[in-house]
């Protein structure tokens, strides 16, 4: 579990007529991580020719993408990828599905464009409603026909016969119209309601159809509220329509989804199909491909592909154990470990890909993660309130990324572990309801006589150093299994965080708690500091000088060189001393933020309680505080405790043992859409 899975490799070798069989199988194992066969022999490319699939995968993703926007209009999702069957694999017509998708689209266009259409009137008529809110009355808006109004407002007549053509021109402009005054079986009399950046096209128009302005009086103009309740009778009735247009819309498309997603799968693969045999060389008669999987699958996949050519192909397996340094930097690398680890996982991922062979720092993460956010965060309340908020997010959002589901995985996890060290601490949303089963971290941040093991602050930063030295020492020893693993005897031991590097930070650790014990005043005999410090540093005089002679690769020794490697030496010195330093001070934020939360805590109950009533008891506006108190506490706390959890995983764990020049492991697959 702690190391990613142990991969092979293939390369095969089959005939031409038993392509179709090979991909097809090749498609429904759904195992290989294609590489180019000419990556592995520059020198074939002059041998072989490259794969013609039947159709290019970019035509192929053209349409599918055309299908996936259809099933995004319509409301609805995608069908997941893991209800595709190779027995659906037929043969492709691009010229008939294309068609058929553009009699669709032409079904839906004209929907589509009175939707637009209404979505402008709804824009035009929303703004002239706001410019129109801040007049009094319309009489103000009449009066107010000037630099400083938005608006223009007119009132006038036009002759019935024109009205009709008149408003038809009208509509193409951001209006709005109303008949007003007494009524005339010739004459109209019409309050128009325009934008003024407009004015020139609206003149015109009315100029047209014999617009004649007149004034009216008040009662005659009507109110405001007439003319905004019209206003939002329109907007309701666009609004109504557009949601009809909608309801069309997802109907149509309900209507044609089996249709639409037989098609979908189909096309998704023969995109996959595609994508594998862009992979295959080819001499006269022959395809030759090659690629990576996980060990375990090597028989069923040899089996399957026996089958599929009825033996007449040649399968040769490679394992990354015979393969030399630069080759092994190429196998992809595929974490293992149980599902309720995937947000850890993504942690990991995040930050690099671990190199093939390493150590899979999930499982340290997990613990290390855990660890660090409890100890900042350490309240059962809190952490009840944090889980629930990751139950209730999975539950609401089924449909979200893998990553927006591990986060809220993650949040359930971090709340757990704030539970688990709450109890520890014996705090319950600030509150002492049960006794501490470790020791009461709030008593000791709030200066209180505490029993126990730890009675204040700097006992809790006691803690957060040696917490910090073990995370640290347990990324000495993993970077000692890389190296042991990879054969890198020189780097194991002259490496910063090698064996000569972990003999200097323990002594270091020893040596500083030995002065501390004894007031700052001694530190151990001069033969003892000889042996754990001067020792390994007049080691680490001789890297150099080897490194120079082992891996020189023509490089001229000169008296210059000397300077370089004292040079090199006191560098390699002063960066292993103050590294280790700042790695191990750098854990005392884990107290910090510990400290800063329970400080909080303590503040808002401090308010709360000068709100007291009159008999001393807590008022309404006492748990009103400490309800918004421990909102903020959830939110700004939990969130700089997921933040500092993270950097001192990646900068003080990682940095010791980490190599992330790896590269993920990607199957082409039926069970996931890439």
């Amino acid at each position: 579990m702690i190391f990613p899975q142990a991969m092979k490799q293939l390369v095969a070798v089959v005939l031409d007529r038993d392509a179709d069989q090979v991909t097809r199988a090749l498609l429904d194992q759904g195992v290989m991580h294609f590489v180019s066969v000419t990556e592995m022999d520059p020198g074939l490319s002059e041998r072989l020719s490259a794969g013609s699939p039947r159709v290019t995968e970019a035509m192929i993703s053209e349409i599918r993408r055309r299908i996936e926007g259809l099933f995004s209009l319509g409301g609805h999702g995608l069908a997941a990828q893991a209800d595709l069957r190779i027995e659906d694999l037929r043969a492709l017509d691009l010229a008939a599905a294309n068609r058929q998708l553009d009699e669709l689209a032409a079904s839906l266009a004209g929907i589509r464009e009175r939707q637009q259409a209404l979505q402008q009137e709804i824009l035009k008529l929303e703004d002239i409603r706001r410019q129109l809110g801040m007049f009094g009355d319309l009489t103000a808006g009449l009066q107010a026909r000037s630099q400083f109004s938005f608006l223009s407002i007119q009132s006038g007549t036009v002759r019935r016969a024109e009205l009709q053509a008149m408003l038809e021109e009208l509509k193409s402009i951001p209006s709005v119209h109303l008949e007003v005054g007494p009524q005339d079986a010739t004459l109209a009399t019409m309050l128009l309601i325009t934008m003024k950046r407009d004015d020139g096209v609206v003149n015109k128009i009315l100029d047209r159809h014999g617009w004649a302005e007149v004034e009216l009086s008040r009662d005659a103009l009507g109110g405001k509220e007439e003319v905004l309740a019209d206003l939002d009778g329109k907007l309701a009735g666009f609004r109504e329509e557009q949601e009809k247009l909608k309801s069309g819309i997802e109907a149509l498309i309900r209507e044609k989804r089996p249709e639409l997603e037989r098609m979908w799968a189909n096309l998704r693969l023969n995109e996959l199909y595609s994508r594998i045999q862009s992979y295959f060389s080819h001499t006269a008669r022959t395809m030759i491909f090659s690629g990576w999987l996980p060990a375990r699958t090597q028989e069923p996949l040899d089996a399957a592909l026996q089958r599929a050519t009825e033996g007449r192909c040649y399968l040769e397996w490679h394992d990354p154990s015979e393969m030399s340094t630069a080759q092994k930097a190429k196998v992809p690398v595929q974490l293992g470990g149980p599902r309720l680890l995937a947000p850890f996982k993504m942690l990991v991922t995040n930050y690099s890909i671990p190199q093939y062979g390493t150590v899979d720092p999930t499982p340290f993460v997990f613990v290390a993660y855990l660890a660090m956010f409890g100890l900042m965060f350490g309240d059962v309340g809190h952490g009840l309130v944090l889980s629930l908020m990751g139950v209730l997010g999975l539950a609401t959002y089924k449909g979200a990324s893998q990553n927006i589901r591990n986060l809220l995985k993650l949040a359930i996890w971090c709340g757990g572990s704030a539970m688990v060290v709450g109890v520890l601490f014996g705090s319950y949303f600030g509150l002492s309801l049960l006794p501490p089963l470790w020791f009461n971290y709030h008593g000791a941040v709030a200066g209180e006589h505490t029993v126990g093991v730890v009675k204040d602050v700097y006992g809790i930063l006691l803690i957060t150093i040696w917490f910090g030295i073990g995370v640290i020492g347990l990324g000495l020893a993993l970077n000692w299994v890389n190296r042991l693993r990879r054969g890198d005897w020189f780097g194991l031991l002259f490496d910063k965080a090698g064996l000569i590097g972990g003999w200097i930070y323990a002594a270091g650790v020893y040596i500083a708690f030995y002065f501390a014990a004894r007031s700052y005043k001694q530190l151990p005999p001069g033969n003892f500091l000889f042996l754990t410090i001067g020792l390994p540093v007049l080691l680490l005089a001789w890297k150099a000088p080897l490194e120079f002679f082992l891996h020189r690769e023509h490089k001229r020794f000169q008296v210059s060189t000397l300077i370089d490697w004292g040079m090199e030496w006191v560098v390699e010195i002063l960066e292993i001393f103050s590294g280790y330093l700042a790695n191990t001070l750098s854990f005392m934020r884990v107290a910090g933020l510990g400290i800063a939360h329970v400080s909080l805590v303590i503040a808002f109950f401090a308010i709360a309680g000068m709100l007291r009533g009159p008999a001393g008891n807590f008022s309404p506006w006492s748990y009103l505080v400490l309800v918004a108190g421990n909102v903020l506490i959830i939110a700004l706390e939990g969130l700089s405790a997921g933040i500092q959890s993270l950097r001192l995983n990646y900068y003080e764990f990682f940095s010791k043992y980490f190599s992330g020049s790896g590269k993920a492991y990607e199957p082409i697959s039926l069970r996931k859409l890439k």
